[in-house]
């Protein structure tokens, strides 16, 4: 039998049997098959192995995933340490974030969304292209040929913004990207656009940008100032 000790911030994703049966910081009473790997009696709690930072027994030792449990063996479960620098700062999010998605585009980062994915699609995506896969879901969490995930915290997409950042800490490059498509934006002549946006906005703005890829056009409008209070407050938030 092994005793699982959750840490504080991972305990919201136990299964609800569990965070009911729980006594203090300890899920107990489990008795896995002798077969079972460590990383097998987290998940069958409700924890995806992309949330586990450590596994630590009682004397502060470091457990492997794959490691047996000993009998009567108490395990700390902790998340992972905050920052998580990416090599490759690249994301695909599953079809409940895309407002989440829009926000991450508009501070210039790489993101791969689509309304219609399906779980496999996005797992195959996530493979191809190397990017993490951000979900709500724990469920595409636990696929075992999914290489890098993470789970979305957050019910606001705002929150949601910050926990990303806060978890990865990607470099920012905001306006560089399109929102709708999520390709690089590159300047255009005014006078190439002219014809393809209202006359109020032939009036006022003087500075233009276009998607490289779905030729989406974009100005400083009438939101500019509420879009440079939400990059600010992305930029800020990340170094507090």
């Amino acid at each position: 039998m092994v005793v699982l000790e959750v840490a504080e911030e991972l305990r919201p994703l136990l299964y609800g049997s569990w965070r009911r049966a729980r006594k203090g910081g300890l899920v107990g009473g489990l008795s896995p098959d002798p077969d079972a790997t460590l990383g097998h009696v987290v998940q069958s709690i409700g924890v995806p192995l992309t949330e586990v930072g450590a596994l630590r027994r009682a004397d502060g030792a470091v457990l492997g995933q794959s490691s047996r449990p000993g009998p009567d063996e108490i395990v700390r479960v902790e998340p992972p340490t905050r920052p998580q620098p990416l090599a490759e700062p690249r994301f695909v999010l599953d079809v409940h974030l895309g407002a989440l998605a829009r926000r991450l585009r508009l501070l210039g980062l790489d993101v791969a969304y689509r309304n219609d994915a399906a779980d496999d699609e996005l797992v195959a995506q996530a493979i191809r292209e190397r990017r993490v896969l951000l979900t709500r879901d724990r469920g595409l969490l636990f696929r075992r040929s999914l290489p890098r995930g993470a789970y979305v915290r957050g019910d606001r997409p705002d929150d949601q913004v910050h926990d990303v950042l806060d978890r990865f800490a990607p470099p920012l490059a905001p306006l560089t990207r399109c929102v709708s498509c999520g390709d690089e934006l590159r300047s255009v002549p005014r006078e190439a656009v002219l014809d393809k946006v209202e006359p109020g906005t032939r009036r006022t703005a003087a500075h233009f940008t276009r998607c490289v890829a779905c030729g989406q056009i974009y100005w400083r409008g009438a939101h500019a100032h509420r879009l440079d209070a939400l990059i600010a407050t992305a930029s800020t938030g990340r170094h507090r």
